[in-house]
């Protein structure tokens, strides 16, 4: 990995072919692919750690979804995606966020938050959901770091607790369904009887020992110091049930921040694009889950495919005499 400068360092300017606004899966396999096409490339992301949201909310979560991979920790396909994309050798500006674009006659130049120039061919932005944030959960304020999170990102705190999780989503029964071995007991609290999460997974969360309550919202945490207890109403009757930890998997707020602000096609909170993963911007490619085009479909696996077909368009506006189609990797092997 290629560090330019951190975060307080005084501004600088860092010219290269290719800028990749986001480093999750699909920034990473495009950071690969770009140094595959043979191109300088960097890589800006507002976390301080690759991985985007797959490290940042669930690296011990088994993926199902990656093809050649049965299940795969989340933690563990980033790995692989981090050392696949060092063959490109990238420059990566973590810990900062990209705020202004402006556009040149053979490129654009893009400032992040510290001050630091980015100028590039071109730009292409696998920035997920953009900046999230948790929803918060009201009964909770003042507790967090002090037996209640809003991720797991280790099981292994966890051993020998009593667990309450709040939520009815993919998160929460993943979660329900990895800790239920590790902790002493396990309750899922959620305000409705219906879920939001896959079929197969509830359906799995039934058959464990993990406690499921519903039609109940967490109305108090209790304990001295750290969590002991939580209060959970249902149909207005409150019950007391002994908690360490305390998971509140309700969500989050996603934000694309300033990439707002340069004249993107946007439709709900997603880039419009088109086959080729063009955004309605000059030089301005898109891919993964922040895209939207007809019959868009949000899975890590499709993202590495529009990385794919982004680089390879993006090739030709960084080197008009390039051709698209590279050819297959087989090929120079």
């Amino acid at each position: 990995m290629t560090a330019t400068a951190s975060p307080t360092s005084p501004s600088l300017r860092v010219e290269t072919d290719l800028l990749v606004v986001g480093a999750g899966p699909t920034g990473l396999f495009a950071t690969y692919y770009a140094g595959f096409r043979g191109h300088r490339v960097a890589v800006v992301d507002s976390l301080p750690e690759l991985g985007g949201q797959v490290t940042a909310m669930y690296p011990e979560k088994l993926i199902l979804d990656v093809a050649g991979f049965p299940a795969v920790k989340g933690r563990d396909l980033v790995a692989g995606l981090v050392e696949q994309a060092a063959t490109a050798d990238p420059t990566y500006l973590l810990g900062r966020t990209a705020t202004t674009l402006e556009h040149g006659d053979d490129g654009v130049v893009v400032t992040l938050d510290d001050g630091t120039e980015v100028a590039a061919a071109a730009v292409l932005i696998t920035a997920g959901i953009g900046k999230f944030s948790p929803r918060p959960l009201p009964a909770g304020e003042g507790w967090l770091g002090r037996g209640m999170e809003f991720f797991v990102p280790s099981f292994e705190p966890y051993a020998g607790k009593d667990v309450v999780i709040v939520g009815g989503g993919d998160s929460a029964f993943d979660w329900a369904l990895h800790l239920e071995p590790v902790a002493r007991s396990v309750r899922l609290v959620h305000r409705r009887d219906a879920f939001r999460a896959h079929e197969r997974t509830v359906q799995q969360v039934r058959d464990s020992s993990v406690e499921i309550v519903t039609r109940a919202e967490v109305t108090a945490l209790e304990g001295h110091g750290s969590l002991e207890s939580v209060e959970v109403t249902v149909d207005g009757e409150p019950t007391t049930y002994p908690c360490q930890a305390l998971v509140a998997a309700l969500g989050f707020i996603a934000d694309l921040g300033p990439l707002q602000q340069w004249g993107i096609d946007v439709h709900k909170r997603h880039v419009v694009v088109d086959p080729a993963m063009r955004t309605n911007l000059p030089r301005v490619f898109a891919a993964g889950d922040i895209t939207e085009y007809p019959g868009k479909v949000r899975l890590i696996a499709v993202g590495f495919g529009e990385a794919a077909t982004a680089v390879n368009n993006a090739t030709v506006a960084i080197d008009p005499t390039a051709h698209v189609f590279p050819g297959h990797s087989s090929e120079g092997s």
